[in-house]
């Protein structure tokens, strides 16, 4: 992709961010998955329109190409995002093996607004027992035991 091209698939995903914004659709954040330099998906936040907190622009994006593409791997494809996207969204890219990610507003830019993702940075880099979101550990054995049955598996599909 040239500068050009990054340019002109970051507006569109900015006025996805602005009309749905405005729209009260959700947050003010848009996104569109690019493959062979054509849009193939894009999405808008939809967390309070659907009262699903995975509903982010990005989220919502991927899932429509990956559904369009019949794959779960976006290879090749390039994710255009109207802000840099929280640590759900960014795992979700590196999940779909996408090629790359543009970005407009940064992760400070949202925090200035309200959407203030700095807590669960801290939170993921704390060890399971000092992170604030209580979490307990139970049947490891029993659930070992599922994935090494995945893992010996000959018609599984990786991923």
């Amino acid at each position: 992709m040239t500068e050009l091209q990054d340019l002109h698939f970051i507006k569109i995903a900015i006025e996805l961010s602005s009309e749905h914004g405005r729209a009260r659709h959700g947050g003010p954040f848009g996104a569109v998955v690019v493959r062979e330099g054509e849009i193939f998906a894009s999405g808008w936040n939809q967390v309070t329109s659907t009262n699903d907190p995975t509903a982010h622009a990005e989220i919502v994006a991927i899932r429509t190409a990956s559904a369009g593409a019949r794959s779960f791997h976006l290879r090749g494809c390039v994710l255009y995002a109207s802000c840099e996207p929280c640590p759900m969204c960014m795992a979700a890219a590196y999940w779909a093996r996408l090629e790359r990610v543009v970005f407009a507003a940064t992760r400070a830019d949202a925090s200035a607004i309200g959407f203030d993702d700095s807590e669960i940075y801290k939170q993921l880099a704390l060890p399971v027992a000092e992170r604030s979101l209580p979490m307990r550990q139970v049947l490891r054995d029993e659930a070992v035991a599922v994935l090494t049955q995945w893992q010996l598996m000959p018609e599984k599909i990786a991923y």
